[in-house]
């Protein structure tokens, strides 16, 4: 709240009209809304721990550049607001940006209709033609110890560990498979996002804004396009929507999107929920964060092993609908 005070005094806000408002949507950094005499904002102070990472200033040095060339090209962003010539600011330690605010709101589960799944798929193929570049996609191998964090969860948490003892050959096997199919990603990488999944994008009726955008970088747009139609159908909830699925897969290839030639090597490639949960294995015992984050890791945990275990069973599913979707496409190419 203190903090808050300093930062309306310092840009010239004016005084808070009513204390500021925690906003839902992150699991990483902490985001408030705040009225004042001058308007209305959002202020996202960014994990202190994150912050502490060797690489973190100069990726979200790389993510306000990126930022820069989709205002230019006239992405529905939420940007940052510059002060003093840069976004990131700084204050007694801690580290934040500053939005103006966008009167939308996220939707969830039955929310989402086709129409929202179509001009999202769009949105991603606009945003994945600005730069193309033939360059190898590059991702550092999962290696993470399940059996050590089992170990450790044995006396922390019966509720996980017996989650962990269950799935564990899972766990292996989905990381061991992951490793093998990123190999094979083909050699081409665009501006992606890396969250936009529904929390991400802010409506106001049809209309909607694209926020979060910390990690953006030049990575593979097809891990981030069956990420995304996954994301958008339900996969969080474990309730894909197939029509949502193959919806959004078909509004990416009519904006131009590029189509891939394996989707079981993005089925297996798609495993970055691994490090989601080792994240938030930490979280539960304490390891790079604050007490405080205790509750919400045992919360993330739960929820993304339940999405490890629905994955896999509904993996013939998955690639039959992409299949069907690929074959679509090609069809209305051939009659274009």
């Amino acid at each position: 709240m203190d903090l808050l005070i300093k930062i309306c005094d310092k840009y010239n806000f004016g005084k808070m009209l009513s204390e500021p408002v925690i906003l839902s949507g992150g699991f990483l950094h902490k985001m408030y809304g705040i009225s004042t005499t001058s308007g209305k904002y959002a202020v996202k102070l960014l994990n202190p721990h994150i912050m502490e990472r060797e690489s973190a200033k100069e990726n979200y040095r790389i993510a306000e550049e990126l930022e820069f060339r989709l205002e230019k090209h006239s992405i529905p962003i939420l940007p940052a607001i510059i002060f003093n010539n840069q976004k990131m600011q700084e204050m007694e330690g801690r580290f934040f940006y500053i939005f103006e605010w966008y009167d939308g709101k996220a939707l969830h589960g039955e929310e989402i209709s086709k129409e929202h799944c179509i001009r999202i798929g769009r949105e991603l193929a606009r945003i994945h033609q600005i730069d193309i570049r033939k360059e190898p996609y590059r991702r550092d191998e999962i290696r993470i110890d399940w059996n050590d964090y089992l170990d450790q969860m044995k006396e922390k948490n019966q509720e996980i560990y017996i989650l962990l003892k269950d799935h564990l050959s899972l766990l292996y096997e989905s990381q061991e498979k992951g490793n093998a199919a990123i190999k094979k990603i083909p050699p081409i990488v665009t501006i992606c996002h890396n969250d936009m999944d529904c929390k991400n994008v802010l409506w106001k009726g049809m209309e909607y804004r694209i926020i979060d955008l910390e990690c953006l970088t030049y990575t593979s747009p097809f891990i981030e396009m069956y990420e995304l139609a996954l994301c958008w159908s339900g996969y969080s909830e474990c309730n894909i929507n197939f029509k949502l699925f193959e919806a959004f897969i078909e509004a990416y290839f009519a904006g131009g999107g590029l189509k891939p030639d394996n989707w079981e090597c993005l089925y297996y490639g798609n495993y970055g929920r691994l490090e989601w949960l080792e994240y938030n294995l930490k979280r539960v015992l304490g390891i790079e964060c604050d007490k405080t984050e205790e509750e919400i890791g045992i919360s993330e945990v739960i929820a993304t092993m339940r999405q490890v275990v629905y994955y896999d069973r509904m993996k013939e599913k998955i690639l039959e609908k992409t299949s069907a979707a690929t074959r679509l496409r090609v069809l209305q190419d051939g009659m274009d």
